[in-house]
């Protein structure tokens, strides 16, 4: 049986077959509905590989829990009712906000807020590489899961969904070089949009006028803009900012609060409010 690919063709013709299936592959999928229906068939036929390979570690974590000494479980069991004391008293002082809140927006004639509905997703696996920052999580059209919708941690805005499979999904992380978040500062309101380096501890800022009130230690919030992140989400914090005049534009970084490189369990915004009680599997 002769292959395609065989000794006696040469590299060159090689190289030219593979080239050209790669440049139809490409205009196929960019022109042809076709594309998106293959990519959500693939993920589902690779769903259970995904799954599989996340078997030894759910088996290694189920043992180390087993593992955990009765004195932490209660040092944890207190520091847990510490905690969930604190998070009361500021639940009281938001129900007041939001009293408030209602009120003033009532005077002023604006419309509520809406709720959105929350899922707790768990990471499968990790792709991270200078051209590309993506995680793969177990929820997918199954579960409501749609292409766009917002993913956060607990912490601030991690990403948002790129495909959805009948029950993983893709999730682009605001790192990534192909990524970019609607922000505004915290301190004064003043808008801009934060853009992925391809590095997990840092992201940039982009064309920023020297003269816009921006400082070290600013909070960056999602700004509801392009209407993808809900408003008011943490997004990064400034870390460095150089103002060379002889540059159009300020240079200034900020370091994603949330932890990208550490992260397991993710919370999607859906836009159905029938999902807002959130469960977590087992």
């Amino acid at each position: 049986m002769k292959l395609l690919f065989g000794r006696t063709i040469s590299m060159q013709l090689r190289l030219t077959i593979a080239v050209v299936l790669s440049v139809i592959l490409i205009l196929g999928d960019r022109y042809t509905s076709g594309g998106t229906a293959v990519r959500t068939s693939l993920n589902t036929l690779v769903s259970p590989l995904l799954y599989l390979a996340n078997l030894p570690y759910e088996l290694l974590s189920t043992s180390a829990k087993n593992l955990t000494s009765r004195e932490q479980l209660l040092k944890e069991n207190e520091a847990l009712k510490n905690k969930q004391l604190l998070q009361s008293e500021q639940l009281q002082q938001y129900a007041f906000l939001a009293q408030e809140n209602e009120k003033l927006r009532a005077l002023l004639g604006s419309n509520p807020r809406q709720q959105q509905g929350k899922l707790v997703a768990q990471v499968l696996s990790v792709h991270s590489n200078p051209y590309s920052h993506q995680v793969v999580i177990n929820k997918g059209t199954s579960d409501g899961l749609r292409e766009g919708l917002a993913v956060i941690d607990e912490l601030g805005v991690v990403g948002q969904v790129i495909q959805v499979g009948a029950s993983t999904s893709r999730v682009l992380l605001l790192t990534d070089t192909t990524h970019a978040t609607p922000v505004r500062v915290l301190r004064n309101n003043v808008r801009t949009v934060v853009e992925g380096m391809g590095k997990l501890s840092s992201v940039k800022l982009s064309h920023v006028p020297h003269s816009l009130d921006i400082r070290i230690g600013d909070v960056l919030l999602s700004s509801g803009l392009g209407e993808r992140f809900p408003e008011g989400y943490p997004v990064a914090v400034v870390t460095h900012i150089n103002r060379d005049e002889g540059r159009p534009f300020a240079q200034i970084y900020a370091q994603p609060v949330a932890q990208l490189d550490r992260i397991r369990l993710l919370l999607v915004l859906t836009d159905t409010p029938q999902m807002q009680e959130v469960k977590i599997d087992e």
